[in-house]
């Protein structure tokens, strides 16, 4: 009996997705709910289980086609038979075990296709996606000459060579593709401005080394300063709802919850989880969520709904060591919080000049309904 794959129903605000990789070729042999296909969208990467354990004998979606909710991806046989393996692959669990850590990366036909045109092996690539698996970004992000030794020669100047006037071209991947828009619409149809400020960190640097050891013991979390922010920020939006609120048309629509969004840097691109209720959040809740959202954005985990919504965000672009920046809007929220690197500077207290930690923080704003 053979048993179709079928591209899993997308949410409304997804209008379509692509392939991003197959994990297993025609002939290989599955079982019921394995991850068999990945597809990307301009949110997330959603991972397709087998349905059935049986043989796969046709992939009709191949790498990079574009997928709509129940479209046709390939065919599994529930009473066909795998084909036969390669030697190489008949070895004895134990030889398995032991060369398992010398496998090249896994890839596709279209990651083979890109290796090839590039000059590159399997393991010239960091591979970036689920399961040790290259994608095509990692392949044009690669070097062919990442694993070669530098070469010296003193017969030679030290201007580095140069083979003429080279351009390449890459596809936006669909999350950047997306990411592009939602920026380039931000700036469209609101009214940005950006105001700044500066903050003395002495106060919160000294009140986490008091209660680090113990937070961390209490709640196995780590007691980071952007629960500290998250906290403060819940509190502020209480108190000053048009921060909270969003324009609808002609209406503006104030909340009364705090789902604040935090910007993460993932492989895929910038991706913003949402802590729901964050003003009935702890700070060890806050904390857990965060590591959380950051484990599964590295690992493309994170699910459409918890990337969907939220009043307010915060971005910190001081962990790329960033002083200063305007954060962008992220529609229809209307302000947005970035946190900065912290650094000494001399400041003026009581009239004397002292060394203390300070940060910048900029809040961008929709002066629409932000005066």
């Amino acid at each position: 009996m053979t048993i179709e794959i079928k591209t899993p129903a997308l949410p409304e605000s997804v209008a379509d997705g692509s392939v991003a990789a197959w994990h297993k070729q025609p002939g290989d042999a599955v079982e019921r709910d394995e991850p068999l296909v990945d597809i990307e969208t301009d949110k997330v990467v959603l991972e397709v289980p087998a349905p059935a354990t049986g043989v796969l004998t046709k992939i009709v979606a191949e790498e990079g086609a574009t997928v709509k909710s129940e479209d046709l991806l390939g065919v599994i046989d529930e009473t066909a038979t795998a084909s036969a393996a390669p030697e190489a692959d008949r070895q004895a669990p134990m030889d398995n075990d032991r060369d398992q850590a010398s496998q090249p990366p896994k890839t596709g036909p279209a990651v083979r296709k890109a290796l090839q045109e590039k000059g590159l092996r399997p393991e010239q690539v960091t591979p970036s996606g689920r399961h040790g698996r290259v994608l095509r970004e990692d392949v044009e992000a690669a070097s062919p000459a990442d694993d070669a030794p530098a070469e010296i020669d003193s017969d030679r100047n030290d201007s580095p060579p140069t083979s003429g006037r080279e351009e390449k071209r890459v596809p936006m991947t669909r999350l950047r593709q997306r990411i592009a828009e939602r920026l380039l619409e931000a700036t469209q149809t609101t009214a940005m401005l950006t105001t700044f400020n500066e903050i003395n960190m002495q106060p919160l640097m000294d009140l986490r080394g008091r209660y680090r050891d113990l937070f961390e013991k209490t709640h196995q979390a780590r007691l980071g300063f952007m629960s500290m922010f998250v906290k403060a920020a819940s509190i502020a939006l209480q108190r000053f709802p048009e921060v909270n609120a969003s324009i609808d048309g002609s209406d503006i629509v104030y909340h009364s919850y705090c789902d604040i969004g935090i910007a993460i840097a993932s492989p895929r691109g910038l991706v913003v989880p949402i802590l729901r209720d964050a003003q009935n959040m702890s700070m060890a809740a806050i904390e857990a969520g965060i590591a959380n959202f950051a484990a599964r954005a590295r690992e493309g985990k994170l699910e459409i709904d918890e990337l969907t919504g939220g009043t307010f965000t915060i971005t910190n672009g001081g962990v790329f060591g960033s002083l200063f920046s305007t954060p962008i809007l992220n529609p229809p929220q209307s302000a947005i919080l970035g946190m900065h690197t912290i650094q000494k500077r001399v400041v003026v207290e009581n009239d004397e000049m002292v060394i203390r930690p300070m940060m910048y923080v900029a809040l961008s704003y929709d002066h629409r309904i932000i005066d």
